[in-house]
């Protein structure tokens, strides 16, 4: 069990999300970043799509109530009694010790594995937490301090990885000698997403085809898990499209009538009634929901062969690293 000290600004569980449920009007949800939580879960063993914590812009502090392996994906302060520790690789921590996890200080979320899983109720084959809902993770809702929260059994190799190094330094964490290499996505202040055109993409009037082809756009401080929304540009249409709601997905991105694009998250609605202009890559998709207030971006209109050449890619690079930290989690046993 964990015990929740101080919980940050916005501390959920989340793990891979609800797919199949759509047509029923729930969200995908899940994780923000599907790949940071997957490579969190892969250093302490679990399966990558277990339930871990979800941290934005800020982590928490937490109390281990049983002697864990852990692992921290984010560029994010991590401290354990006193000492600092880096992110990016496993870590183990003794029974009773605090981790605290302090300001993310490139993207907008990090998160928390723990060897096992987090232990909440499967709720529509997810344990994420679904907050405009109020169903799944724990209690529907983010985590306050005070509260406990269990954890799944854990196997022989994690209950071994690390633990005599630990028990013989006395210290309350320690780090594994290696660690993996974080994704340079969102390095500086400006990043690149790849756009698919969409039903109302050639609507829109010239100036604003060039600007939502190659433009520049600014995230705004409203954005959320259900979308981010941009200023420093405004887009229109030549002549406004007669619309119906319909079917939306994370990555679309929509035109509300004030000209500011909105490209939806995993908790977007499953429909909507604004224009939609185009669809971010799925590549791009844990890359777009680590987009902070005050990031700049440059849009690219790319091919369906580009944004299926680029998932490909990325997937390859995952399971690269996949089988790189499976390699050295048996040799550290």
């Amino acid at each position: 069990m964990i015990e929740i000290l101080h919980a940050g600004l916005l501390t959920t569980v989340q793990d891979r999300g609800r797919p199949g449920y759509r047509h029923l009007g729930v969200s995908l949800g899940g994780a923000a970043d599907g790949d940071g939580l997957r490579l969190a879960n892969l250093l302490v063993d679990n399966d990558a799509d277990a339930a871990a914590l979800e941290f934005t812009l800020t982590g928490a502090t937490i109390r281990f109530r049983r002697e864990s392996l852990v692992a921290v994906c984010g560029d994010i302060e991590v401290e354990c009694e006193g000492d600092s520790l880096p992110p990016w690789r496993t870590l183990r921590v003794r029974r009773g010790a605090t981790l605290k996890l302090g300001r993310v200080f490139a993207g907008a979320r990090a998160y928390l594995a723990i060897a096992g899983g987090i232990d909440v109720p499967v709720v529509l084959g997810s344990r994420s937490t679904d907050l405009r809902g109020h169903f799944g993770g724990y209690k529907g809702r983010a985590l306050r301090a005070g509260d406990r929260v269990a954890l799944a059994p854990v196997g022989t190799r994690a209950r071994q990885l690390l633990a005599r190094r630990l028990h013989e330094s006395g210290r309350g964490c320690i780090a594994a000698p290696w660690w993996v290499t974080p994704p340079d996505d969102l390095e500086g202040d400006f990043t690149f997403l790849h756009l698919l055109d969409a039903t109302h993409s050639r609507g829109l009037d010239r100036a604003s085809i060039r600007r939502a082809t190659h433009g520049e756009w600014l995230v705004s401080a409203a954005s959320d898990r259900m979308g981010v929304r941009f200023d420093g540009v405004e887009l229109a249409f030549e002549r406004p499209p007669e619309m119906v709601s319909a079917g939306t997905t994370p990555g679309t991105v929509q035109l509300p009538p004030d000209g500011h694009p909105i490209v939806l998250g995993v908790d977007a609605q499953t429909t909507g009634g604004y224009p939609r202009i185009a669809h971010v890559i799925a590549a791009d998709l844990p890359r777009l929901m680590q987009l902070r207030p005050g990031h700049r971006v440059q849009v690219v209109r790319v091919t369906r062969e580009a944004a299926a050449a680029a998932w490909l890619a990325r997937q390859r690079s995952l399971a690269r690293m996949g089988e790189a930290i499976a390699g050295r989690l048996r040799s550290s046993q």
